[in-house]
């Protein structure tokens, strides 16, 4: 049974001693978690991503978060949640009047924002995502078919990829721009040939760059963490075939 799709999520706010813990604790929660430390990055992500869920800051630099929340909403229609400070009631006030979907006060409880992040989205029909089967893997010009187990190359010629190679590209395109350590790999890969993985992890990344890579010996899109285990460079979409 295929696994549910996670849910993506855009993290925006100026503050990194905020932002980067928060975007951390919602990985360890399951979700996949994109960061931008300003509006007008946030738009720029916008371009090619489009995420379940937006917690916007409301007070940064430049544009601020309301101006942005009603541009989400209004050419968008994405599930906002905010995060105030405490004792801006108005901001709060004008934030729900332009359809931000709940807010949160800083200093705020991590575990009270995941339940907060689950109940919008259980109201905006989103919160348990069924991945339709058939939908394609899309990251930078290349395309996989997982009910045919099919990759293409942004030429469109078919690479062939063995079971281990299929499931292991598949893990790392559910979690991109993800650090995923071995033993992760190894529960998230498990199967009848969990036993190669165990045996060798490193090998099964190494065959795979070679078939994904411009440059196996320099790796872009799968990216070694030192210490850490491996990571895919690269934004991901799911679509179905014939809206492609």
């Amino acid at each position: 049974m295929t696994e549910p799709a996670p849910v993506t999520l855009l993290l925006v706010d100026d503050e990194a001693t905020l932002r980067e813990p928060l975007a951390e604790y919602l990985s360890g929660q399951g979700f996949i978690v994109h960061e931008a430390d300003s509006a007008a990055m946030a738009r720029s992500r916008l371009l090619d991503l489009r995420p379940d869920l937006v917690l916007l800051d409301v007070m940064m630099p430049g544009e601020d978060g309301l101006s942005l929340c009603r541009h989400l909403i209004e050419m968008r229609d994405i599930p906002v949640i905010l995060l105030t400070a405490r004792g801006e009631a108005t901001d709060r006030i004008v934030g729900l009047e332009i359809g931000a979907d709940d807010y949160v006060t800083k200093p705020f409880e991590p575990r009270e924002l995941v339940a907060r992040i689950r109940s919008v989205l259980r109201r905006a029909g989103r919160a348990a995502p069924s991945p339709d089967t058939d939908a394609h893997y899309l990251f930078e010009g290349w395309r996989l078919d997982p009910l045919r187990r099919r990759l293409t190359d942004p030429a469109g010629t078919l690479v062939p990829l063995t079971t281990a190679e299929f499931r292991l590209l598949q893990t790392l395109l559910d979690h991109p721009r993800q650090v995923l350590d071995r033993d992760r790999l190894l529960d998230m890969v498990q199967g009848r040939e969990a036993h190669l993985f165990d045996r060798a992890v490193d090998n099964q990344v190494s065959r795979l760059r070679r078939k994904v890579e411009v440059d196996s010996r320099s790796p872009v899109l799968i990216q070694t963490v030192r210490a850490g285990g491996y990571c895919l460079a690269a934004d991901v979409r799911r679509v179905m075939p014939d809206s492609v």
